[in-house]
Order: structure tokens, then C-alpha cells, then sequence
């Protein structure tokens, strides 16, 4: 006989919530997690009234999951948000052209405007013959460059004021993991920022920040929300596998570990005397896109692509000085974006030593 909710202690608990261990009933399980959502916003204030929020969707559970709760609960709460829905064809046959008839169908069954943007538009290329001039090394690197700024392209086509993604708790806890174990102190500073960009014309919010991942699939799965359930299928190749495997196991081994991961990185502060500063943010010479570097990453890829030199780039560099167009004939203009000022982060003094420990005691 299965033991009554812990929450209304009426109804049968139909689950066990992975992030509490706390057995629930649906109802009960919707309403924590929605108001868990709901309280998330509220303390962060990463939406104000009257703001237009492009929400990144791929059709996946994540971005799903979002596009419904945003959507009750701006209903619910009354946030006054004009909600859209933003989508990216990479062109990976196979596999976007499925989960984009997913993101059609969410259109209609949210009612919520979508803006599908595609790589072959903006640069002239899509992935599947991206990968076919560089393999499967290095081909996330140019996804996630150019998927980036295409969302940002998107957004300005849109003339949103934010970008909200369905980056969940396990995504921020794998990408603090990932900072560490690479040595970058910087990125390792602001990875669980929940707004990204604040200063920029495009401000990027974590919803689901704390939302573990497999309260996101329960969700989806009670609901019977529509979403699409292939993983890419370059995205084997990813360097990132390896971090949420480990993350999986610390999860498996302790619940608490990817909050305790992400409060780890929340209190990580890179000293003075390392002298390591974040970019300043400017715009690329060439296509006016946000850039810390005369040229973005985008423009250097592309070029090494259309150049017939594809890992131009690929490596770790600062930028490339190289003039010229790499605009392929025939791709639509990249929308311009505007400029913004600098920002200055002030840092606090903490040796990487004490970086360690703190992480090893949340272990």
C-alpha cells in the first residue's frame, strides 16, 4: 500500500521528488514545483512588468517545461511579460527538423507568437555541413557559438528585452564543474549568475536554476506536455558528457550535491592578485554583434569555413585582426546590435586553495 502524500496527507503519493526526497501526490508535486519557480523569479527580480522575453525553445523537455510554467504563471502571478517563443535551426537532418514540429505545435498549444531563426540564413552554413569540413571534434564549439548569437539575432528581430533559457539546476552545477577542472577562474566567477549580460542590450535569465533535471522530466511526463525526447546526435562528441556523468553520480550518492554544487560556485571569489579580469564588452567590427575581440568568435569561424580553413579559431585565441567580409554570397545580413557601455566587476581576494575546500566541503 503506498503511503499517503507528505504534503496534503489525503492522496496516495504518486512520486518521490529527487531534490527534497519528500513523497507526493501530483497535485501537490505541480504546485511545489511551480511555486518553487514562481519564488525563484520573485526573489531574483529577473522580470519586470511590461518586458517582451524571448524563450529559447528546442522542443526538448527543458525548454518545454519552461515555455508552459512561464506562461501559468504569468497568468497566475499577473507578471505583465509579452511571452514568444525563439527557436534555432541548425540544420541537423534528423534531428531539429523533428523537434521543430514539436515547437510548432507548443506555438498553438500555448499560444504564444514563434520566431524560428536558422544557421543556414545567418551564416550560410548549417551543421551538418559544418561537420562534415571539421568532424566531430570540434563541431560543438561552432554550434554553440553561432547558436548563441543566432538567439541573440532572433531576440533583436523581436525586439525582446530578455532571453529566458531552460538551463536547469544540473546544467549551472556541470558548467561549475567544468570551470574548475579547465582552471577558468573567470567564467568559474559568474557561471551560476542566474541574469548573464545584465548590462547588455540582451540580458539572458535562469528560470529553472535551482530545478533539478529529473523533476523537469516528472513534470513533463505527468502532464503529458509535448516535447521531444532525441538528444542531438553530435552530442556524444560533447566534452561536456563526462562532467554530467560525474554530476549524476555525486546525485546518486547524495540528492544534495548539485545544490551544493552551485552554492559552491555562488560563493567562489577570484582574487586580486591573480589579476584576471572579465573582457570588456564592445562590438565586433565586422557584423556589430557583442564582443570582447575587434572580431567575435562567430566571424572567425565563419571565416575559416568560408575560407576553406575551418580550425581557424578553434583553438583558444584572442580574437583575429584578419580584415574582410565573412559573409558568404547570398546569407541574410546579420541584424545589427546595438552597443553597450563596459562593466566593471569588483572582485574579492580568495586563493584557488580556498576555492577547493569550499568545494570539498559541501562534498
Amino acid at each position: 500500500m503506498k503511503r499517503p502524500c507528505d504534503h496534503c496527507h489525503k492522496e496516495r503519493a504518486a512520486l518521490k521528488r529527487p531534490k527534497t526526497s519528500e513523497q507526493l501526490c501530483k497535485a501537490c508535486f505541480y504546485s511545489a514545483f511551480e511555486e518553487e519557480v514562481h519564488e525563484t523569479i520573485c526573489k531574483t527580480k529577473i522580470f519586470r512588468r511590461g518586458e517582451a522575453v524571448a524563450i529559447g525553445v528546442s522542443g526538448g523537455k527543458d525548454s518545454t517545461v519552461l515555455a508552459h510554467v512561464l506562461s501559468l504563471l504569468n497568468q497566475r502571478h499577473d507578471y505583465g511579460l509579452q511571452l514568444f517563443l525563439l527557436s534555432v535551426d541548425e540544420g541537423i537532418t534528423g534531428y531539429r527538423d523533428h523537434s521543430l514540429d514539436t515547437v510548432r505545435r507548443n506555438e498553438q498549444q500555448y499560444s504564444i507568437p514563434l520566431k524560428i531563426v536558422s544557421y543556414k540564413d545567418l551564416y550560410g552554413w548549417t551543421m551538418d555541413e559544418i561537420v562534415k569540413q571539421i568532424g566531430t571534434k570540434s563541431n560543438c564549439t561552432f554550434c554553440g557559438v553561432f547558436r548563441r548569437q543566432a538567439l541573440d539575432r532572433g531576440a533583436v528581430l523581436l525586439n525582446a528585452d530578455k532571453i529566458a533559457t531552460g538551463h536547469n539546476a544540473d546544467d549551472v552545477a556541470e558548467t561549475v564543474l567544468l570551470n574548475l577542472i579547465r582552471g577558468d577562474l573567470p567564467r568559474l566567477a559568474r557561471c551560476t549568475n542566474i541574469i548573464t549580460g545584465e548590462d547588455s542590450p540582451l540580458p539572458r535569465v535562469k528560470p529553472f536554476k535551482y530545478t533539478y533535471e529529473k523533476e523537469i522530466v516528472m513534470y513533463a511526463y505527468f502532464k503529458r506536455l509535448d516535447y521531444f525526447s532525441t538528444e542531438c546526435v553530435y552530442a556524444p562528441f560533447a566534452a561536456r558528457g563526462a562532467a554530467r556523468d560525474f554530476v549524476k553520480q555525486l546525485e546518486q550518492a547524495r540528492p544534495r550535491a548539485i545544490l551544493d554544487l552551485i552554492t559552491s560556485g555562488e560563493s567562489f571569489r577570484i582574487g586580486d592578485t591573480a589579476q584576471l579580469k572579465l573582457p570588456t564588452p564592445g562590438n565586433c567590427t565586422r557584423c556589430n554583434y557583442i564582443s570582447s575581440q575587434p572580431v567575435c568568435k562567430a566571424c572567425v569561424l565563419l571565416e575559416g569555413l568560408n575560407s576553406g580553413q575551418p580550425r581557424l579559431g578553434v583553438a583558444r585565441s584572442r580574437g583575429s585582426k584578419k580584415k574582410g567580409n565573412p559573409t558568404p554570397p547570398g546569407a541574410t545580413p546579420l541584424p545589427a546590435v546595438p552597443s553597450h557601455p563596459a562593466s566593471s566587476i569588483h572582485i574579492e581576494p580568495l586563493s584557488l586553495f580556498c576555492v577547493y575546500s569550499a568545494a570539498m566541503d559541501h562534498s
